[in-house]
């Protein structure tokens, strides 16, 4: 009965959230209409409100993130898993992980301001570009750090989690300590380990402040990763205090209410997916 009622709270309150966005992004539905997922101008001079740059760059700037996080959370939470459980050095790597987690999002932004821009400026410059440091890639590569911790420390458990009686039984058959790992342990935790992605994915799409002051906030609709861009997130932070008219305003709205779709369509793939993984193993 309680989990019952948590469910019908919860889907209340996230059908109150839809429609108070809903309700007041109308304006900007009727003016902007269904070009505003196509279109690729960002005007508020010409009221030319479009969100396809920035819903562009909150999907590839998550997507390389939750790249780069997914390959060193797996090696991470191996490591921390299976090789180093206990220790001095297990306890240092795992109280560096969560203190990842624990540092706010400005510091993160911080940091990709005084460390992770002049490496890209650099970059750019060896590749013959413009050393502008901020762009699409910058706040990728920040936020794939922010994201680490979370699927890190998912996947830690889950391999934890292992029988032991598995992995002895595959050492005795012949397989070497990575075979084991490749074979035996990470697809008996694939499913906590893809759970743990999925969840640094909806930690990536809502990521604000740090984007914001690395990824140039930029409204333009580029392939090229080292360019300047924009996310919703940040295009929301960057512009609603500015907002003076009411299409302005309620097509920042609108943004918010794609973000949300995007979120929580996100988790309930998730969600099919992680059940299809637990029912196959």
């Amino acid at each position: 009965m309680t989990l019952s009622i948590g469910g019908i709270a919860v889907s209340i309150l996230l059908v109150a959230i839809f429609l108070s966005l809903l309700l007041a992004s109308r304006p900007a539905l009727v003016a902007n209409g269904f070009r505003f997922l196509t279109g690729s101008d960002w005007d508020p001079v010409t009221s030319r409100f479009n969100a396809l740059p920035v819903l562009f760059g909150t999907l590839v700037t998550s997507l390389v993130a939750l790249f780069i996080a997914t390959i060193l959370s797996i090696a991470l939470a191996v490591l921390l898993g299976e090789y180093f459980k206990t220790g001095p050095f297990a306890s240092i790597m795992q109280t560096a992980v969560e203190l990842l987690a624990g540092i706010p999002s400005v510091v993160y932004g911080f940091i990709g301001l005084f460390f992770l821009v002049p490496l890209m400026r650099a970059l750019q410059m060896a590749l013959g570009m413009p050393p502008i440091g901020v762009g699409i890639l910058t706040a990728a590569v920040l936020l794939a750090f922010m994201i680490l911790p979370y699927a890190a420390s998912i996947g830690r458990e889950m391999i934890r989690l292992v029988p032991s009686d598995l992995k002895e039984a595959a050492l005795s058959l012949g397989a070497t300590p990575s075979e084991t790992v490749w074979k035996v342990t990470l697809p008996f935790a694939r499913s906590g380990i893809m759970g743990g992605i999925l969840l640094s994915l909806g930690r990536a799409l809502g990521e604000t402040m740090a984007v914001t002051m690395v990824i140039g906030n930029a409204n333009v609709l580029t392939w090229n990763l080292l360019s300047p861009g924009n996310t919703m997130a940040s295009v929301i932070a960057n512009e609603f205090s500015e907002a003076t008219s009411e299409v302005y305003l309620a097509s920042l709205i609108e943004v918010a209410l794609l973000l949300f779709v995007i979120s929580t369509l996100i988790n309930i793939v998730g969600k099919i997916v992680l059940s299809r993984m637990a029912h196959d193993a």
